[in-house]
């Protein structure tokens, strides 16, 4: 499930734990075979206590501990940094414009970062929130209960697109223009973005549709279409949220892995 291509980027970045010489025990499993149960857990959105062992992936537990402490670690969002800067390096990041959007999910276990959503009767979910750039490729995402207004993360998540190298000069991380539909619609970001250095063009409530922004703004669904595409984030099972941001993450990752080799 994991090419050699992308296994070269991400072995270098999982930490090395060194074994006790005094108490070594059983020998840690592969951290290939590992990645590989937890992605076939990301993908097919499969439950951890059915993760079939006999394809070799170890127990459930072992996937579970090592995509927790990989992300403690930084690793996918290192990993996500790390093919921004070869996409940017391949001119394949369209800096011209951003868009921002979020989507609605159901967290049927509850947990931390969920609330009553306002479009599903009230019932507990979640929300995804993504920046991308003109291309569609997610740049920087968030999680959120479903009660939080969108226009909360706006200027969190453009504070959260990393530095992206890959060319010659300083790292980029603004785009010139940020694109956004009528749930941004407010002045005082507006203010807080041009501060920012960036161009707010977002939709004004009240206004007739047909302004033209979906022209721009198709390839944040897009992205979101594709980060749920990966079964396991269409619907928020983990009561730990740091572990489906982790999910959230490395699907991000991934993405840009496949915008970099196609």
């Amino acid at each position: 499930m994991i090419p050699d291509e992308l296994w070269a980027r991400i072995e270098p970045l999982l930490p090395v734990l060194p074994r006790r010489t005094d108490h070594p025990g059983r020998k840690r499993l592969d951290n290939r075979k590992v990645l590989s149960g937890v992605l076939f857990v990301l993908y097919t959105g499969i439950a951890w206590e059915f993760l079939p062992q006999e394809l070799g992936f170890g127990s459930r537990m072992t996937c579970w501990r090592r995509l927790r402490d990989w992300h403690q670690a930084g690793v996918w969002q290192k990993l996500h940094e790390l093919l921004l800067a070869e996409l940017h390096a391949t001119g394949k990041l369209d800096w011209s414009r951003a868009v921002i959007d979020s989507s609605h999910i159901r967290a049927l276990k509850g947990g931390p970062k969920t609330g009553p959503s306002p479009v599903d009767r009230a019932k507990t979910g979640s929300k995804h929130h993504v920046i991308a750039d003109g291309n569609g490729i997610p740049l920087a995402l968030s999680l959120t209960g479903g009660n939080r207004n969108d226009v909360t993360q706006l200027m969190p998540l453009l504070r959260a697109i990393p530095p992206v190298r890959g060319q010659r000069g300083r790292p980029r991380r603004r785009p010139k223009a940020l694109y956004a539909d009528r749930g941004y619609d407010h002045d005082k970001y507006r203010r807080m973005v041009w501060a920012a250095g960036v161009k707010p063009v977002i939709a004004r409530r009240g206004t007739p549709h047909g302004s033209g922004l979906g022209g721009h703004r198709w390839v944040i669904e897009q992205t979101i279409a594709l980060l749920h595409w990966f079964h396991r984030l269409h619907i928020r099972w983990e009561i730990r949220d740091d572990i489906h941001e982790a999910f959230m993450t490395l699907a991000a990752a991934i993405i840009c892995w496949r915008r970099l080799i196609h």
